[in-house]
């Protein structure tokens, strides 16, 4: 019994995160997690575009940009920019509960980004000129991208109100 009421009081001392501040904290690690493994693909030649294209290299012109220190500053930096990704996500699809929804919103990323916004990177080449290779590792990294952050909010979302009916039961 006096195990159960420690247990109780160690659970009245930790404040738990809300549903939107674990959502952020998944977009930051699913950033720093998936612009890793792009970058690991650009460097095994998967891609031809690294991740640091988008982020540094198409707005500053330094050379420690393509050094070890420029790959870590892009990962943070893809981490933060994540949040933003999770934040529409959450505000956008939490309540849908499929994978297919992640699978969906991260090709619509690689979209955004490879297409629409092309222009606005100076240093990445038009999607006509990419080749088969780097189209179908990035869409396949930006599927896995969504599909982490999207699973993941849902699932978290859901089963969050899971435990809300729990206890009201």
């Amino acid at each position: 019994m006096s195990e159960q009421n420690q247990q109780l009081e160690q659970n009245k001392q930790e404040t738990p995160m809300t549903i939107l501040s674990r959502s952020l904290l998944t977009g930051f690690i699913g950033g720093l997690l998936w612009s890793t493994f792009g970058t690991v693909l650009y460097y095994f030649n998967f891609s031809e575009v690294a991740p640091k294209s988008f982020v540094l290299s198409s707005w500053f012109h330094a050379e420690w940009i393509d050094t070890w220190l420029g790959n870590v500053v892009t990962i943070f930096l893809i981490g933060l920019l994540s949040l933003l990704t999770a934040l529409i996500y959450f505000g956008l699809f939490k309540k849908i509960n499929s994978i297919w929804v992640g699978v969906a919103y991260g090709f619509l990323l690689w979209v955004l980004i490879y297409y629409i916004m092309n222009p606005i990177f100076s240093t990445v080449p038009k999607l006509a000129d990419l080749n088969m290779n780097t189209i179908v590792t990035t869409i396949c990294v930006f599927i896995l991208y969504g599909t982490f952050i999207g699973y993941s909010i849902s699932y978290d979302y859901h089963d969050f109100h899971r435990a809300d009916d729990n206890k009201n039961s």
